[in-house]
């Protein structure tokens, strides 16, 4: 797997990129953007296309590039996507061009060879194939995960929660955008986060406490959960994937240090979400986001606004 193999990342002393900081806490986000008439929330169903076209035989790097474009113009598009700009009368030629647009916005700090294949593989004409969806999907899309846990403390919950369809969808996109500074195979990173929570299908999350609980018991629970999940694939992808996922365990390779980072940087930015939605105030909303923006009416409403002493 992968390119050098460095202690500590891919650049001296660093464990992680901090210059693409800014663009992973905003992909976060698309775990909870959803619109009407499509199921679930734009990473749930970034989940399901990946297997999608991975169990029709799609390779994985192009999948890897297709979903993972896909999610980086979605950073600020949302479901403004190809399907949507499609069917509001917009050619071939004018969706690509809002879709590179707004992948544009946010990938400045993207590794510059990476960036150049993953814009391409926007707009390319081929979509990716569909294949038959293994159960597994929908079971993980409908699984919650636990919440903050401790071994002996109470568990705090944070609604909504967020699935492992989604968790998943996230620490893969991010393990490919992280792939180049760890000089790691985005592919394999791709595949191995996409799976890494296969065992959640059937096992509900009770998180670090419930691990704790189950003793003994944990290691064997996961492995026969994780093998009928395996059981849905046909052969050759189910090699595909149990390679790929045998990076999990630890970060002595490329490959498992960019699948590591993915997965503890999206665990934190999930609660940290929450917590800035908590501390939100007024003067961010009204000044830095203007959400009285500029237009025709905007003397008026701030007229009412302040008669009516709001905020």
């Amino acid at each position: 797997m992968g390119g050098p193999d460095l202690a500590g990342g891919g650049r001296g002393d660093a464990a992680a990129p901090e210059r693409l900081r800014a663009l992973l806490v905003e992909l976060n986000d698309l775990k909870r953007i959803r619109s009407a008439g499509r199921r679930g929330s734009i990473a749930e169903r970034l989940f399901a296309q990946g297997w999608g076209a991975l169990a029709a035989g799609a390779a994985a790097a192009a999948v890897t590039e297709r979903v993972t474009a896909t999610a980086l113009a979605a950073a600020r598009l949302g479901d403004l996507d190809a399907a949507f700009l499609a069917a509001a009368g917009l050619s071939t030629a004018e969706a690509g061009a809002v879709l590179e647009r707004g992948f544009d916005e946010v990938t400045a700090e993207v590794d510059p060879a990476l960036r150049a294949r993953l814009r391409a593989a926007l707009t390319a004409p081929e979509p990716l194939p569909a294949g038959h969806l293994p159960g597994f999907v929908d079971l993980l899309a409908a699984q919650p995960r636990a919440g903050v846990t401790c071994p002996g403390r109470p568990r705090i919950l944070l609604e909504p929660p967020e699935n492992h369809a989604e968790h998943c969808l996230m620490v893969a996109v991010y393990g490919v955008v992280l792939s180049p500074f760890y000089g790691a195979d985005p592919a394999t990173v791709f595949v191995a986060a996409l799976a890494h929570h296969l065992h959640n299908a059937m096992m509900p999350d009770a998180g670090f406490t419930g691990e704790v609980l189950l003793g003994a018991h944990l290691d064997p629970v996961i492995a026969r959960t994780a093998a009928r999940a395996l059981d849905e694939l046909e052969p050759a992808l189910r090699r595909r994937v149990e390679s790929a996922r045998r990076l999990l365990p630890d970060d002595g390779t490329a490959e498992g240090r960019a699948f590591h980072a993915a997965d503890v940087i999206d665990r934190v930015l999930q609660i940290a979400q929450h917590l800035r939605a908590a501390s939100l105030t007024m003067g961010t909303v009204l000044g830095e986001m203007a959400l009285v923006h500029d237009g025709p009416v905007k003397g008026f409403h701030d007229r009412v606004l302040a008669d009516m002493r709001l905020p």
